[in-house]
């Protein structure tokens, strides 16, 4: 990236070679319908797309506003990418991060680079603001254009597993990475519009599309989490990564018609250290990312 156009980004606004005017992402209402209303035309069957989710998503998060980049044919907006910030133990040491999220490119200017320019012009925006490393979840179409093109090492897919019971973990163990989950940010991420929550026997849990199970969102116990009581489900899902997990109950094998496109855990350094995460030592579930 040469140093001209780094600045304008920084400046807030890059008019490209080829007409695309990219602008920084900001959670005012115009954009935030714009952007709900892209995402929901590349994401038809998703449902979960509106201003209202977005804005929770972009302007509510007590660890920041969303750090992204949309950019614009004329009046229109072709491509948006986004990345929420977050709190995190890493390595020791706890780090402020960033979640990639959501990124839609219109299907009339697919092909043409644009989700790459606007994740590398988010990554060099973040290291500006301190940020140290970028985390998300990719599936399988996805994943080639995060770790080929934009420099992100694949830890591991997502482990996922049903069963009676539910989920817990040994808190003596602590992975070398986790996300770091405040009374506050808690509070705003049980918030999500479009979920409703509800806590039993101190584990949080969300409605799942199969009729009867519910999703356990983390293996750790919030006995005074904001979310109604009620309940254990008869049957509960548990989707992520953690070393020390174990089912209390019995876990049932997961038909392969009935299992999920896998999910691929990946991960960006952002500091010169080139650090990487192996499996057997993160802790990341459903409540670290806005699948449930």
């Amino acid at each position: 990236m040469s140093q001209s156009l780094h600045g304008a980004q920084s400046r807030g606004l890059v008019t490209a070679g080829d007409g695309y005017r990219i602008e920084p992402v900001e959670p005012r209402p115009a954009r935030l319908r714009e952007q709900a209303a892209l995402l929901a035309h590349v994401f038809p069957r998703s449902g979960r797309y509106s201003p209202e989710y977005l804005r929770w998503q972009y302007a509510e998060n007590p660890s920041g506003t969303a750090v992204g980049f949309d950019a614009y044919d004329g009046e229109s907006l072709a491509a948006h990418y986004v990345t929420q910030p977050l709190e995190a133990e890493i390595f020791g040491r706890v780090e402020r991060g960033l979640l990639s999220f959501n990124t839609a490119t219109h299907p009339g200017h697919q092909g043409r680079g644009l989700f790459t320019r606007l994740a590398r012009a988010t990554y060099a925006r973040a290291r500006e603001l301190g940020f140290g490393f970028v985390v998300g979840v990719a599936n399988a179409n996805s994943t080639p254009g995060f770790t080929g093109r934009l420099g992100f090492t694949l830890v591991a897919p997502l482990d996922v597993e049903t069963g009676f019971g539910y989920v817990d973990a040994d808190p003596a163990q602590r992975p070398a990475f986790r996300q770091l989950w405040s009374r506050e940010r808690l509070a705003w991420r049980l918030r999500n519009p479009n979920v409703r929550y509800r806590l039993a026997r101190g584990r949080l849990f969300a409605p799942t599309h199969l009729r009867g199970v519910a999703m356990q969102l983390t293996c750790e116990s919030y006995e005074s989490a904001p979310a109604p009581s009620g309940r254990q489900p008869l049957l509960g899902a548990w989707l992520g990564l953690h070393p020390s997990r174990r089912r209390r109950g019995v876990a049932l094998a997961i038909p392969p018609s009935l299992r999920p496109s896998p999910l691929n855990l990946i991960f960006l350094d952002l500091t010169s250290q080139h650090r990487t995460l192996q499996r057997s030592d993160v802790q990341f579930e459903a409540l670290d990312f806005d699948a449930y």
